[in-house]
């Protein structure tokens, strides 16, 4: 804050709206309290339009105009904040509209509403800067009040009829504007608070390192202020404590800004002179800190029950309650609006307003059952993944875009490429299948299958960052192929935990398609000439090995892979064998259209199933190498067909941005396939298959310059930023790891090799 200006009025005024110099992205401009200000308005909205600028910009970006509590408190804004505005001066407002009418980038104003931050009674003084601002509004109501007083319902009706569109947090919120405010249903959207993501972890790692070993943790957070009702849990805790001797409740928060501007520290003195009444000084400790969102994460891992005691029986969302259940954590709360909706017996407890007894029992029964509150606390993880933020943020650029078709949404932006996760599957001996959530699953051993496609993107990192890393990814990985390969050229691909061959389950699901994939990653990088020479020949011999073995393929798939490494190697080597080998594999897939295809199915064979598109792009790779016109045609024939039914034109029922404006990517679901004359399968939608196809459409592209390929291939990798059929980002940016699919009501959580590597495939494919 500077309180250093000699003249803080005319200082204000010397800052002008930020006008753009030329035609930019389109903006939004959120009206809100902002950081450094510490608010939870001004949180939440840091938190919004940094997942908004992460998923859209640059062509869609947030700006801020910050509400300071007076003409003399002044904060040092980031360049996000284009203009302030003295919540209690009226004038400041118009002028403030004024302004931004006349910037055309801007699209949208977003209006961060609670009573407290904007000046007047009931925060009256916003009423002129709407009735002002020519732009259309969104307004987000922070906190709905059921049975408004005159003055009240005035207030909130106009701020109703100047706002193109309304969001609240819970579905209660939005019955209360419609029968006590006569607001339209259809004008309000509902959006829960957003969380940040994080990975599911029991409390004992993070106890450790903040020295609690042992213990049995109790904690709150949030700005401290009398409504927030710690003292009832506070007069609880002999109880509890009596049973439970290793339990210690942390209350972290500094005292709210306002609240300590008129009444100092009473109510953090009031409380701990509770604890020193109740003999409570070795079990209570407070954090008078405002704690950073990667601290404030850690205090939360730590937790075992979180208590949320508030005595505001119509506290219409909660940030604290939101965060607490998005960390996997069983909570007790008070029963005020959010929590009444949020806290099912299956996530936590609901107990009454100001009774100390009913937390007592509560918070004994929760200690004296691990195994229910260890349930509770999964429950609750699993329930929240579609309120992280980058999920919210989808839910309100659908929603705005869908008020002012205008705001060009486009591609998204592509998430920085992170190998994190591919890292923390992979141990010294090779990448392994499965992950229960994040956590490896050791006992899942390990496949051909996933270490080829490791292989190739260990490859691709290494040619694109040349780091020792990926070079060693790239050494393990083709260690593993070694040990795989079987004496007749193909390899095995299902290895033990204990580094063994499976021979029993390459019996039984024994399949061509691992074999053919792993001869594509070994000639990705024996051409490859970033590669070290070593590898690269090491890659080369293996291949080679397996070719002269005389190999053959006759599973469509497998054809393809086949056909996408002979492309390889003939860019580098104009082998006259290689080449027959290549035109013999591209007959056999025209053979297999011909026999197959109809007026009304255009394709290789009589279904539609998984990594369908590898078939088209062999053929296109083909093309490419021997200038067969033929296997153009038909590579672009079948790649429409598949096109036509995995960009389908129905409406879709999830929140994928630009509502049905834009087409989303719909992969066969796996639960019966698509076969000719039938119904296609919606689910469940495998990342693999969507790697196939931004693949297919990015040579496509590459080969034929068509765009509509190229647009296809976007639309098609935004499937893992969260235009699905679920409307949810199916990529961890935290961990880097991709989820394992989407079903019909939910994505499947755990973060698996296959699902990994195919985002990251895909990821890559933009690269080149």
């Amino acid at each position: 804050m500077n309180t250093k200006q000699l003249s803080p009025r005319v200082k204000y005024l010397s800052k002008p709206v930020l006008l753009p110099a030329k035609r930019q992205a389109d903006w939004i401009v959120f009206l809100s309290t902002f950081p450094p200000r510490q608010c939870g308005i001004a949180t939440f909205t840091t938190d919004l339009t940094t997942a908004i600028d992460q998923m859209f910009g640059p062509q869609v970006e947030s700006k801020i105009i910050a509400l300071n509590i007076n003409d003399i408190s002044h904060f040092n804004y980031s360049d996000q904040v284009i203009a302030e505005i003295n919540q209690t001066c009226q004038e400041d407002y118009f002028k403030v509209a004024d302004k931004l009418n006349k910037i055309k980038e801007i699209k949208l104003i977003s209006v961060e509403h609670e009573f407290g931050i904007y000046g007047g009674e009931y925060g009256e003084y916003l009423l002129p800067f709407l009735e002002k601002i020519k732009k259309p509004v969104v307004t987000t109501f922070h906190t709905v009040v059921p049975e408004p007083n005159k003055k009240m319902l005035t207030i909130v009706k106009t701020i109703l009829k100047h706002s193109a569109g309304i969001v609240v947090m819970t579905n209660n919120a939005k019955r209360i504007l419609e029968s006590d405010y006569r607001a339209r249903p259809e004008q309000i959207q509902v959006i829960p608070h957003g969380i940040h993501q994080a990975s599911y972890r029991t409390s004992a790692h993070a106890k450790a390192l903040l020295g609690f070993s042992g213990q049995l943790i109790l904690s709150t957070f949030g700005f401290l202020s009398s409504g927030k009702g710690i003292e009832y849990i506070i007069e609880a805790l002999p109880q509890v404590v009596e049973k439970f001797p290793n339990v210690r409740f942390l209350v972290a928060g500094v005292t709210h800004p306002t609240v300590l501007e008129k009444e100092g520290e009473q109510y953090r003195n009031f409380l701990i002179k509770k604890v020193y009444e109740l003999g409570l000084a070795k079990y209570v400790l407070f954090y008078n800190t405002y704690f950073d969102i990667h601290k404030l994460l850690k205090f939360l891992s730590a937790t075992d029950i979180y208590l949320s005691p508030s005595l505001n029986p119509n506290q219409t969302v909660s940030g604290t309650l939101s965060y607490a259940l998005g960390s996997g954590l069983p909570t007790i709360s008070t029963a005020f609006s959010q929590a009444k909706e949020d806290i099912t017996e299956e996530i936590g407890l609901l107990v009454g307003f100001k009774n100390s007894q009913a937390f007592a029992e509560a918070i004994i029964k929760l200690l004296s059952n691990d195994q229910l509150r260890l349930q509770m606390g999964k429950n609750a993880y699993f329930r929240t993944r579609c309120m992280t933020w980058q999920n919210v943020s989808l839910t309100y650029l659908n929603f705005f875009s869908q008020l002012v078709p205008e705001i060009s949404l486009g591609q998204k932006k592509f998430p920085p490429i992170k190998l994190t996760h591919l890292v923390n599957l992979t141990d010294d001996f090779g990448i392994i299948q499965f992950a229960k959530l994040t956590e490896p699953d050791v006992s899942s051993g390990y496949t051909i299958d996933d270490n080829a496609r490791a292989l190739i993107v260990a490859t691709l990192h290494y040619k694109k960052f040349a780091t020792t890393f990926s070079l060693r990814l790239v050494s393990t990985y083709l260690n593993f192929i070694c040990l795989a390969v079987r004496s007749d050229g193909y390899f095995n691909n299902y290895i033990n935990t204990n580094q063994t061959i499976n021979k029993p389950r390459n019996i039984e699901e024994y399949s061509e398609d691992p074999s053919a994939r792993t001869l594509y990653a070994l000639a990705r990088v024996a051409t490859t000439k970033e590669i070290p020479r070593h590898l690269r020949k090491k890659a080369h011999t293996l291949l080679e090995q397996s070719l002269q073995k005389g190999i053959v393929f006759s599973s469509p798939r497998a054809m393809g892979f086949f056909i996408k490494a002979l492309c390889c190697l003939l860019s580098k080597w104009k082998d006259p064998k290689t080449l027959a080998h290549l035109k013999y594999y591209c007959e056999q897939l025209m053979t297999l259209y011909e026999k197959s295809c109809s007026s009304d199915w255009e394709w290789f064979e009589h279904y539609l199933t998984y990594s369908n598109a590898i078939l088209p792009e062999a053929l296109i790779w083909g093309y490419k190498i021997t200038n067969e016109k033929k296997y153009l045609t038909v590579a672009e024939k079948t790649f429409d067909f598949l096109i036509g039914h995995t960009f389908p034109s129905e409406p879709r029922r999830g929140g994928g941005v630009g509502g049905d404006k834009n087409k989303i990517y719909i992969p066969i679901g796996q639960s019966g396939w698509f076969v000719k004359g039938g119904t296609r399968q919606y689910f469940d939608q495998q990342p693999e298959d969507v790697t196939a196809t931004v693949e297919a459409l990015n040579t496509m592209f590459q080969i034929t310059h068509k765009k509509n390929y190229k647009e296809l291939a976007h639309q098609a990798f935004n499937w893992f930023l969260g235009d699905n059929i679920l409307g949810q980002v199916v990529y961890d940016r935290t961990t880097g790891g991709c989820y394992d699919g989407i079903g019909e009501k939910f994505i499947n959580l755990n973060q698996g090799a296959e699902s990994t590597i195919s985002y990251l495939l895909a990821r890559f494919s933009f690269e080149e």
